[in-house]
């Protein structure tokens, strides 16, 4: 047996959102794994409860400090007090801080940073002198690593983020990819009849339906997927559309409900906590994101619950798509191409249950929350081997 890593998962916000889902994944799955783990970032947050839950040891940074001096100064304390080998910093604001807390506590433990978003840090600084800085950066998908290394060009894009995505400067042999998980003892097939009464569905209707937030300016392409909807509904009358989630942009897409001539068929559900179930209540997801996406875990989450899904064909989509590869990939933003593939989904022949059994099989023993503990713990033994060679 490996002697345990002394592990530090620093995170100063804690709200919400994919970006601290897998942190606290991560932290909950190297525990599993035997590794003495922390988890420092503010107390009180949304993420609290699940931290407990997963017994987490858990040390609270507090209020931030001017120029986040006070996090900083306690997240030093913390990997000199506990004699920490690796600390990872997971958001974007959490960069320097992670490399400064590393450097001020005298211990040289190893700095491992999470890119999250599909896009390379926003300052000169940081994409000029960062890969100096740190021993790994992490990638959540290959698309991710090509941003960092290559940089994207997208000048003609109407989504303003997509236009120019610079690469960053130093050893790129820094940057790894790893790919996240899911909680696949939660997400799997189930009878969600309950859920599905609860929203007003009709057992005979078949349910496509988009999962995610929907804040201006574009959402994740709601707007889209209720254009296709107008386009199908009348050739699939058992058709109905739901969009799971919440966001600024609510009444917009009730708006567009009535504009669309989709009252009856198409309803933005109440806030959702229970997503497995709501997983369950779909015939098949819809995510034709028109943004940015670095690695879409509804993606991951739906094949897990043995559904098919029509996704754009966009960053780090594919990748999820493959690991599943039940559905369809559609060319972002082509509204009829993606409601033909929605009238061909909703006609034609549905995933048999040994068929769905698979998929969920694939997804557990690729992409479960163990499973990223593992990939991730492999590249803290690498950079531990390579100190030591």
């Amino acid at each position: 047996m490996e002697t345990p890593l002394r592990i530090l998962q620093l995170n100063s916000r804690l709200t919400g959102g994919g970006t601290d889902d897998q942190c606290v994944k991560l932290a909950g799955a190297l525990r599993q794994l035997g590794q003495d783990v922390w988890l420092a970032g503010p107390e009180g947050r949304e993420f609290a409860p699940t931290i407990r839950a997963l017994q987490i040891p858990f040390a609270d940074t507090g209020r931030e400090g001017p120029a986040k001096l006070r996090l900083i100064l306690r997240a030093a304390r913390l990997i000199r007090e506990h004699r920490i080998q690796i600390v990872h910093g997971h958001h974007g604001r959490d960069i320097w801080p992670t490399v400064l807390a590393a450097r001020l506590s005298g211990w040289r433990p190893k700095v491992v940073l999470t890119r999250h978003l599909a896009k390379s840090p926003a300052s000169w600084a940081s994409r000029r002198f960062l890969l100096g800085q740190v021993d790994a950066l992490i990638a959540v998908s290959a698309f991710v690593a090509r941003v960092l290394r290559e940089g994207v060009e997208e000048p003609d894009s109407p989504t303003p983020e997509r236009r120019h995505r610079p690469p960053i400067r130093g050893d790129h042999s820094k940057i790894c990819i790893v790919h996240g998980g899911i909680d696949t003892d939660r997400f799997r097939i189930f009878d969600a009849a309950a859920q599905r009464a609860a929203w007003g569905v009709e057992p005979e209707a078949f349910i496509f339906a988009m999962v995610g937030g929907y804040d201006l300016p574009r959402g994740k392409g709601q707007r889209e997927f209720l254009q296709a909807a107008t386009q199908i509904h009348a050739s699939v009358p058992a058709a109905r559309f739901l969009i799971v989630g919440r966001g600024n942009m609510a009444d917009l897409l009730r708006d567009d409900i009535q504009r669309l001539g989709l009252a009856g068929k198409a309803v933005l559900t109440p806030y959702c906590t229970d997503m497995p179930a709501a997983m369950n209540v779909l015939n098949c997801l819809v995510h034709s994101q028109v943004g940015t996406e670095a690695f879409p875990g509804v993606v991951l989450e739906a094949f897990a619950c043995g559904r098919p899904v029509i996704a754009s064909a966009l960053d780090g989509i594919p990748e999820a798509f493959a690991a599943g590869g039940a559905g369809r990939l559609v060319t972002p933003e082509n509204v009829p191409e993606l409601a033909a593939a929605m009238r061909d989904t909703a006609l034609g022949p549905r995933l048999t249950a040994a068929e769905r059994a698979a998929l969920h099989a694939r997804i557990a023993a690729d992409f479960s929350v163990r499973a990223f503990g593992e990939r991730m713990l492999r590249c803290y033994r690498e950079l531990m081997a390579a100190s030591r060679s």
